[in-house]
C-alpha cells in the first residue's frame, strides 16, 4: 500500500474538491476518490494548456459580476 499524507484545506475548498469528484464521478462512470479527483486536476496542468481546465470552474452570478466589474474599473484606468 502507497504511503499517504494528510493536508489542510479550507472548508469552502474542500467542497468544491467533493463537487468536482462528483461531477467527474458521473462523468467517468465509476467511484471517484478525492485523491482521483486531485490526480486528474494534476495531469491537466501538466499537459500545459490552460485551455484544458476549460468548464472546471463553476461560476456563480454573484463571482461573474464582480470579476466584470472589477475588469471595466481597470479598464477605465487605462482609458485617457
Amino acid at each position: 500500500m502507497e504511503s499517504m499524507k494528510t493536508i489542510k484545506v479550507k472548508k469552502k475548498t474542500y467542497e468544491k474538491l467533493n463537487e468536482f469528484a462528483g461531477l467527474l464521478q458521473m462523468k467517468l462512470k465509476r467511484r471517484v476518490s478525492l485523491d482521483d479527483a486531485i490526480q486528474y486536476l494534476l495531469k491537466l496542468t501538466e499537459k500545459g494548456k490552460i485551455s484544458s481546465l476549460a468548464g472546471t470552474w463553476r461560476m456563480s452570478n454573484e463571482e461573474e459580476e464582480e470579476i466584470l466589474n472589477s475588469l471595466k474599473k481597470l479598464w477605465s484606468a487605462w482609458k485617457i
